[in-house]
């Protein structure tokens, strides 16, 4: 399971002016904003695609547009997007601080893929997990924590939220958008409806 939610595009305007410093071509500049929304210029995105398609030395300018997005996925899926680090920032909800705050339920975990037997086992643990909370709310017993931290399985879902350029967002759709996790073909679905990401490298 995945979930991305909140998220908004910033920097266009910026980030074609750059793209037309080498050659001082802002007189062709025509793109607009409208109704709080930029609207490439057939100019401007003819520029944008060529820049694009002539390789990661000449599309500098998408390095300056920005994405900021809500993510909820399971810690199995964060740690693959971990090896994206470079030039990303994420803020996460605290496991460490708030994990007993509230009661352990199965909706806290990515179970869509999981078989009855395993389901099974998940609500055990939960059990579990539930157990161990409730313990440490009452007594602050701080091996009850260490237990519940260890225990946390992997499909424990996890918000965070991120801000990545256009270059990372390009990255990261050619590497995983026929990787084996679903969740990463729902993340390459949502880049795929980003703004202007189709024209810049999946149309001719």
């Amino acid at each position: 399971m995945i979930k991305l939610e909140r998220f908004s595009v910033m920097n266009f305007e910026n980030a074609m002016r750059g793209a037309r410093n080498p050659l001082n071509s802002w007189d062709r500049m025509d793109s607009y904003t409208e109704n709080g929304k930029f609207i490439m210029g057939p100019n401007d995105l003819d520029l944008a695609k060529r820049l694009c398609k002539a390789g990661t030395d000449h599309r500098k300018f998408i390095r300056m547009i920005f994405v900021t997005v809500d993510i909820t996925a399971p810690l199995y899926w964060w740690k693959e997007y971990d090896t994206y680090k470079v030039g990303t920032v994420a803020n996460s909800t605290s496991t460490m601080h708030k994990i007993h705050s509230k009661p352990f339920d199965i909706n806290d975990f990515s179970t869509d893929h999981m078989n009855d037997k395993t389901i099974k086992m998940m609500n055990h643990i939960i059990d579990v997990l539930e157990e161990l909370r409730l313990d440490f709310v009452n007594t602050k017993d701080n091996k009850s924590w260490y237990s519940m931290i260890a225990l946390l399985p992997e499909s424990y879902n996890q918000m965070r939220t991120c801000t990545f350029s256009y270059e990372n967002v390009a990255n990261m759709y050619y590497s995983r958008k026929n990787h084996k996790l679903s969740e990463w073909h729902t993340f390459c679905e949502w880049i795929e409806k980003l703004p202007y990401f189709k024209e810049f490298f999946l149309e001719n």
